[in-house]
């Protein structure tokens, strides 16, 4: 016997008795109260290390669990992980190509929820997802974001009282008739540790009487996603191959509800980018919302100077949006990225959740009309100012800092 082994009687605690009953190599029952055990230096790291248990849904969510996924990796003393996948977005390039050029692990659960109503997601979400706690008995549950499987499993969790660590707490809009926002408020209640993005993050959360002791200002964590990326993502062919250059083209995306669903808004804003092509080229990455809206109207790009193209991976998607004379968007992250990129944004609505893209960013708040787009676009052709420089903690190191945190509880 090793000088580091020592013979011990002991009544087990939960943990270590699910320790010795879910891994073969210490076959013992878990009925018994007493155990006669050897205990090593691994079995007390065993014991000791969190069971962390992340959830990804959609396509936002890849890109910020993927470096908390790798920072984790790399303390094994601390974290054990399980990745469990909701299915919230189910078409190939939205998900499964994410996690190839993310280089995610294939998640440990997969839950194939699809599509629906928030009410029936949300619902599918939390009722696929309760068995799965009970399976893995994590002691903490991260959830990211704000999409509704974020919602749907912080519930889940926060009933069986499993801790929730919110990522990207504190965002707010003021605007509850979007989802998204019911989402992030809810979430944000129900979570024990709530990781912030930006300072205002914090004041808002301070706002609404969250307790200042579960608030961490870790920075955005995102942004260490592309920062990763982003020489990889530089070296793809896709410019050379659409026939680009850079600087020299619109970078588009839509999939807000508030401008895809209503037709009369939809058709305004393609027919202003149709008109901004005659400017310059514009490339338009069509959502699956956004691509049955447009044939239901019969809108149709043939023969004009603005390419709708399928969905586009990570890597292809940040080529061309680090390389865009400018960007217009209804879309949270892209309005990060392209802050942290110095990319010039227009978003396509009336608020955002993310002020700090404006206030230090490079981001503007634009009407979704057709005349206002055409003003606001050609305004920001014409603007040679330098672009400010990047907010706080926005340095690729925000996951370092969670990190941190968690092995320091």
């Amino acid at each position: 016997m090793s000088s580091r082994d020592t013979h011990l009687i002991f009544t087990p605690t939960a943990n270590f008795v699910h320790a010795l009953t879910s891994n073969p190599v210490y076959p013992f029952h878990s009925s018994c109260r007493f155990v006669q055990v050897v205990v090593t230096a691994e079995w007390e790291s065993y014991e000791a290390m969190l069971r962390i248990m992340h959830i990804v849904g959609a396509r936002p969510n890849f890109p910020k669990v993927a470096p908390i996924l790798a920072a984790m990796k790399g303390r094994p003393d601390c974290f054990q992980q399980v990745l469990v996948h909701t299915g919230q977005h189910y078409d190939y390039n939205m998900s499964k190509v994410f996690f190839e050029e993310l280089e995610l692990p294939n998640p440990d659960e997969f839950l194939n929820v699809g599509s629906g109503s928030h009410a029936v997601q949300t619902a599918a979400v939390m009722v696929a997802f309760e068995p799965v706690l009970a399976r893995h008995k994590p002691d903490w549950v991260f959830v990211v974001g704000d999409v509704n499987s974020t919602l749907a499993c912080a519930l889940v969790s926060s009933k069986l009282c499993i801790r929730v660590a919110h990522v990207e707490a504190g965002l707010r809009s003021g605007d509850r008739t979007m989802p998204e926002e019911i989402n992030r408020l809810l979430t944000d209640q129900l979570s024990d540790l709530l990781f912030t993005p930006s300072k205002d993050a914090n004041a808002n959360l301070g706002r609404e009487g969250i307790d200042t002791s579960k608030i961490r200002f870790v920075g955005n964590v995102m942004i260490d996603t592309l920062a990763r990326l982003l020489p990889k993502a530089q070296a793809r062919p896709i410019l050379r191959q659409m026939g680009l250059k850079p600087g020299q083209y619109l970078l588009t995306t839509l999939h807000r509800p508030a401008n895809v669903d209503d037709p009369s808004v939809l058709q305004g804003i393609f027919e202003a980018m149709l008109k901004i092509s005659k400017m310059r080229p514009v490339i338009f990455p069509v959502h699956p919302r956004t691509a049955a809206r447009l044939r239901d109207l019969g809108l149709d790009a043939a023969g004009t100077n603005l390419q709708l193209i399928e969905p586009l991976g990570y890597l292809d998607f940040l080529a061309l949006m680090s390389s865009a004379g400018l960007v217009l968007t209804d879309s949270g992250g892209v309005q990060e990225e392209t802050t942290f990129l110095g990319v010039r944004c227009l978003t396509a609505r009336p608020n955002t959740e993310r002020p700090i893209t404006i206030i230090q960013g490079t981001n503007r708040l634009v009407s979704s009309r057709c005349d206002a787009l055409i003003t606001a676009v050609e305004a920001a052709l014409r603007d040679q100012r330098s672009v400010p420089g990047r907010p706080e903690f926005w340095d690729g190191t925000a996951a370092g800092r969670i990190v941190e945190v968690m092995a320091n509880l």
